[in-house]
Parts: structure tokens; C-alpha cells; sequence
């Protein structure tokens, strides 16, 4: 999975990151030395927003409280699935004093657009705080790396947990870190039940074990293990694609003009292919400008997808790109095996970011 922004002077990976490589130190009772943070980390909200859900909030609004703070993007799985989560307890313990809050901090160039963010954070159901963060200041003064980046802070603006990425009992150990500073900052304890968060399409949990797959670019900035003979920057190219891909091999077919961010697709039809081992197949991608609606058709193995379609197309592999987002376009119902996906677009303008896989 891919590079973080350079912006940043920081590079590991979205995949590292992913697969827990870099946690921070764990809190797991009162007393604990503060994380390796600035301990002015918060003058990156000085001027920062705008705010969703929440009238613009500063240092002195968050004193005596404890603070999740949350860095994701909306385009990102590695950001979508500890959503559910991240939305459990800032329900469970608003009134205990949590306030979480998710900085938005933007990978594509769409998604500095406010309107988007809006409507993705409306539809994702999150109802806490959420600071836009387009030029990277609230990143920066935490001095975070990765999506998704979590921080904890207690009542005095001490980070006291640090978490980059996903893994597996880590929602359990953040829950309880939360616990036990909500108890110290109320004076009675906050010990309930870890109760189990289970999220649906896009947002549920990975399949781990048979993930090997990485997260694949189609701009030639960061593009790899392209198998069509090399891409043309910044012009129109009819391309051929070879008759097998490799594992994590691509291709392009069909008229295509590929820029540093995206490919975007000429005269219809155009198609992608991807030699993957996943559970799941994601593709953040878009109508182009304007938004028209773009229909789109999906196989595997150069059929339909059946029951292992995704949350965003039907058996029959039908869909339609409404706005530039991550779409799930393939979930396997039956064992993981190395598959070719094929997404074939039926308009011209469509444009595709990258996969990512889960």
C-alpha cells in the first residue's frame, strides 16, 4: 500500500502502517509517560478547519476533557474500517467526558474539496467533530506518518497513546486506554464491557490471512507492476494489454491518457485488469468532470461476479460512478485465490486512483 505524502518529509508505507508496524507506546493505566509528541501539538488547530458537525474547537475548548483524535482521509480503507469504532465511542462516551474528533487529511487532490468531504462524512454516519486539515498543520504538529493515525490525549493536552494503522486487538487496548483516563479525569470509574464492532461492506474487517495483495497506484507518480509495455505521461495512447497478468500485474486497454494522479479513460469502452490475491477488491475512482454518471461493468475470471460481487455493484457486475470515492467492487464468498479482475467503463471520463485490497 502506498508511500504517504512526501508533503510530510515522512515515508513509510499505508500498508506498514496497516499491519501495525508502527504502534506508538500503549497506555494501559493512569500514570503513564506521555507519548513521544510535541507537547504543544495542539497550535496545528490554531486557524485549522473548517469544522464539521461542531462550531470551530481550540485548545481551551478541550481542557479537562480526553481527547481521540483521529487522522483519516475518505478515500482510504485503512481509514474507513475503524470507523465503526471510532463512531462506537464517541456515542458510548460522549457523556463521559470523549471528545473525538477526525482530522481529514486529504491523499488526492478531490478530496481538499469541502463539498465532497461533506457528503462522505454524511454518509458514513459520523456525527463527532471533524477538522479539515488540507494543509497538513494538525498532521504535522502531531508529527504523524500514516493513515489511519490515532491519538489519545488527557485532560491537560497530553498525548498518552499512539496508534498507527489497523491491527488486530488494538481497538480493544485504544477502548481501554479511553477507560482509564475517563476514569482518572472524572474521579469514579469508566470500566464497562468491550462490547464487539462489527462494520459492514467497505467497513468491515479484513481477511488478514489472505491478504497479499498491495495497495496498487494507476498515476504514473507512484504507479507499479504495470504489464502493458509502460505508460505514456500526460497523453491520449491506445493500449493493448498482455495476454497474463502476473500476481499484482496491471494492464489498461483501450484508449487512456494517464496523469501523475489517475488514469482516465477515452473513448468507451476502456478497461483496467488486476491479477490480485484478496478477499476484497476496492477502486478509488471517479465520473471525471462534472460528475455524469458513468456505468461501469465488473468480472472475475472474465465472468460475472455472482456472490462474490462487492458492496457497490450487483451479481451481474452492473454499476454507476456517481462521485469520486473508494468503491468495493469485489468481496469473495468463497475461498481466496489468485484472481484477474476486469472493470470495463462505458463512458468516456471516468477516472481511476488506485486499489486497494482487504
Amino acid at each position: 500500500m502506498p508511500v504517504v505524502l512526501d508533503r510530510t518529509d515522512m515515508t513509510p508505507s499505508r500498508r506498514t502502517a496497516a499491519l501495525g508496524l508502527f504502534a506508538g507506546p500503549l497506555a494501559v493505566a493512569p500514570g503513564l509517560a506521555a507519548c513521544a509528541a510535541p507537547a504543544d501539538a495542539w497550535r496545528g488547530f490554531a486557524g485549522a478547519g473548517p469544522w464539521l458537525n461542531t462550531p470551530p474547537l481550540r485548545a481551551a475548548d478541550l481542557r479537562g476533557r480526553v481527547v481521540l483524535l483521529n487522522f483519516w482521509t475518505y478515500t482510504c480503507i485503512n481509514s474507513l474500517r475503524p470507523l465503526p469504532y471510532v463512531r462506537a465511542w464517541a456515542d458510548r462516551y460522549r457523556d463521559r467526558g470523549l471528545v473525538v474528533i477526525g482530522a481529514h487529511a486529504p491523499e488526492f487532490s478531490f478530496e481538499h474539496e469541502l463539498p465532497r468531504v461533506r457528503t462522505a462524512v454524511a454518509d458514513l454516519g459520523i456525527r463527532y467533530p471533524v477538522v479539515i486539515d488540507n494543509d497538513f498543520a494538525i498532521w504535522r504538529s502531531f508529527r504523524n506518518n500514516a493513515w489511519p493515525g490515532f491519538y489519545v490525549l488527557d485532560g491537560e493536552g497530553r498525548v498518552r497513546h499512539k496508534r498507527l494503522g489497523e491491527g488486530e486487538g488494538e481497538y480493544d487496548r485504544t477502548e481501554r486506554v479511553l477507560q482509564s483516563l475517563l476514569s482518572g479525569a472524572r474521579g469514579e470509574r469508566v470500566d464497562d464491557p468491550i462490547q464487539p464492532v462489527a462494520g459492514e461492506g467497505p467497513q468491515a474487517a479484513p481477511d488478514w490471512q489472505d491478504l497479499r495483495s498491495p495497495e496498487s497506484y494507476t498515476g504514473y507518480a507512484k504507479a507499479e507492476t504495470f504489464a502493458g509495455g509502460g505508460l505514456r505521461r500526460d497523453v491520449a495512447h491506445g493500449y493493448i494489454p498482455p495476454p497474463r497478468l502476473p500476481l499484482n500485474g496491471w494492464s489498461l486497454s483501450g484508449d487512456w491518457t494517464v496523469r501523475s494522479e489517475f488514469a482516465e479513460a477515452g473513448a468507451a469502452p476502456g478497461a483496467i485488469a488486476f491479477r490480485f490475491h484478496a478477499r476484497d477488491l476496492h477502486l478509488v475512482m471517479g465520473p471525471g468532470p462534472g460528475d455524469r454518471p458513468v456505468r461501469v461493468r465488473v468480472s472475475l475470471d472474465g465472468a460475472a461476479p455472482g456472490p462474490d460481487h462487492g458492496w457497490d455493484v450487483d451479481a451481474a457486475g452492473r454499476g454507476e460512478l456517481r462521485e469520486a470515492r473508494m468503491y468495493q467492487l469485489i468481496r469473495q464468498a468463497g475461498p481466496v485465490g489468485d484472481r484477474t479482475f476486469t472493470i470495463e467503463f462505458q463512458a468516456a471520463g471516468a477516472r481511476v486512483w488506485c486499489f486497494t485490497f482487504g
